[in-house]
């Protein structure tokens, strides 16, 4: 038997929203303050996925700058009617508007259309296309009887306007006693009855998938006695798969059920650099209920679909392309373009702007998730730095929690901002010309190295205590990014840095 590896999308991959359209399969995930925005990915078999492009990828199409660290967009829902993908999410703390939005595109790829806000309360939007030919909308929204208490909300979504109209119902408030962040919902309509599918417990150690029913859409809803019907908040902290839920399901052309959701592999205890990622977990059904095994594996069976493995994604970028590979990602709305792959031919070249990575902004920064417990990551610099300037390979939590590895006009210097206070670690003389830089993970430690002359390197500094680059420590929603970057600090810009080539790979 064909088995497979979890998780599906490995790196931060949080709050997965799955549909099928014939026999693929589209999943889309959070993305907060990174752009471009709510990445869409495609698979044939539920193990293999590829990226096709993303929500939202025009700076005119929302506002980002602004937005802190880990707010943004939110638990977006990635559903299919009629021929059109309809995409529903949150806006936080959005520096012109906060909400709920909807999009639209005839192909996941894009284009997507602009956002078209939607009124209600709270996050976490999802969607509900019913036989009958009516839509709904749900949400989570806080109820303040306590600490952590939520509701979900239900009101008719007319795709027309589109709109939600009519009354309002509050259908759930969670499946256990004192109950706390019951959100992420699904609705569903599986053999006559309607399937309300939630997240409970927090997005750490206690998480949670629950599941109630009913016979209409606007309830009364049923828990299953069985809830939660998969978690690991039973489970030690040491254990290699933590803080399981948010969850959503999908049916196979076959009539198999499968559920996509987050969850955590840490380097130890519940610390985990990694963020929140995406996982698969089987699903059967018993007594009109679902069932999920209880717990979500490393490896397993894999789906009875044609295995359809894509292209392999090549290691290293040559940055020899028109465009950015998609899996690079910026922080915040870039209002101007400040990256180029045409200015030199086979370089990425990045200029030097005020903005830096300590700053709430959009700062010269291109990054790429880090998607395994061990890798290294190694890039070719040219850079001429003048007074402040630097530019280098950073390890990118947000802008109080980071390590830079960074050419400057006194040399290299390697550094860890920590809480909001920045910290010189080590520093050694630059070699003349291109200089190669890299940092190697080995669970929660990460070393530096650079190139003095070509086919040789040497570490700088010690090893560091990752610890404090994880969510535990550094707060938010967010796993860690590592990539390139160049700054004036405050400065006026002007001058730029060359980037040859970006390998990563796991070790």
């Amino acid at each position: 038997m064909r088995r497979f590896r979890n998780p599906v999308l490995p790196g931060c991959h949080p709050d997965p929203s799955i549909c099928r359209v014939g026999d693929d399969f589209y999943l889309v995930t959070s993305t907060f303050e990174w752009f471009p925005g709510l990445p869409v990915h495609h698979s044939r078999d539920l193990v293999h996925w590829r990226p096709v492009g993303h929500a939202l990828d025009r700076p005119e199409q929302l506002p980002l700058d602004g937005v802190p660290a880990s707010g943004g967009l939110y638990a977006p829902t990635l559903r299919h009617h009629d021929g059109t993908f309809y995409l529903v999410c949150t806006l936080v703390d959005g520096p012109e508007w906060s909400g709920h939005f909807v999009m639209t595109a005839t192909d996941p790829s894009g284009p997507w259309s602009d956002p078209v806000r939607l009124e209600g309360d709270g996050i976490d939007p999802s969607l509900f296309f019913d036989d009958d030919g009516r839509a709904w909308c749900t949400g989570t929204r806080p109820t303040g009887r306590y600490e952590g208490h939520t509701e979900i909300w239900l009101r008719e979504f007319d795709p027309r306007s589109p709109a939600l109209v009519g009354e309002e119902h509050v259908i759930w408030d969670g499946a256990l006693k004192g109950a706390i962040w019951s959100e992420g919902s699904h609705l569903y309509r599986i053999g006559g009855k309607y399937y309300l599918l939630t997240a409970e417990g927090g997005t750490a150690m206690d998480h949670a998938v629950v599941i109630a029913r009913a016979d209409r859409v606007t309830g009364p809803y049923e828990g299953n006695p069985r809830n939660p019907i998969l978690t690991h908040r039973d489970l030690a902290a040491g254990h290699p798969i933590v803080g399981a839920g948010h969850a959503d399901l999908v049916e196979t052309p076959d009539g198999e059920w499968w559920m996509v959701l987050l969850a955590m592999r840490p380097h130890h205890g519940d610390r985990c650099a990694l963020g929140r990622e995406t996982f698969l977990a089987p699903v059967t059904w018993e007594d009109g209920w679902p069932v999920a095994g209880g717990r979500v594996e490393a490896e397993g069976p894999a789906p009875s679909l044609p295995e359809h493995p894509w292209p392999a994604v090549p290691a290293c970028d040559q940055f020899d392309g028109p465009e950015l590979d998609p899996s690079w990602t910026m922080l915040r709305t870039p209002r101007e373009r400040w990256w180029s792959l045409t200015d030199r031919p086979g370089r990425l070249r990045l200029r030097l702007r005020p903005e830096g990575l300590a700053d709430a902004a959009n700062p010269s920064f291109v990054g790429r998730r880090q998607r395994h417990p061990e890798f290294a990551a190694f890039t070719a610099l040219d850079f001429a730095p003048g007074d402040d300037e630097e530019a280098g390979l950073a390890l990118m939590q947000n802008n109080d929690f980071h390590v830079v590895l960074a050419a400057t006009d006194r040399g290299l210097r390697l550094a860890k901002r920590e809480q909001g206070v920045t910290t010189v670690l080590a520093e050694a003389p630059a070699p003349p010309g291109v200089v190669g830089l890299g940092f190697e993970a080995h669970g929660r430690w990460y070393r530096a190295s650079y190139s003095p002359r070509p086919g040789h390197w040497e570490p700088l500094g010690d090893p560091i205590d990752g610890d404090f680059l994880t969510s535990q420590v550094a707060g938010g929603f967010t796993g860690v990014l590592v990539g390139l970057y160049a700054t004036s600090n405050g400065r006026p810009g002007g001058n730029h840095a060359d980037f040859g080539w970006f390998e990563y790979v796991p070790l």
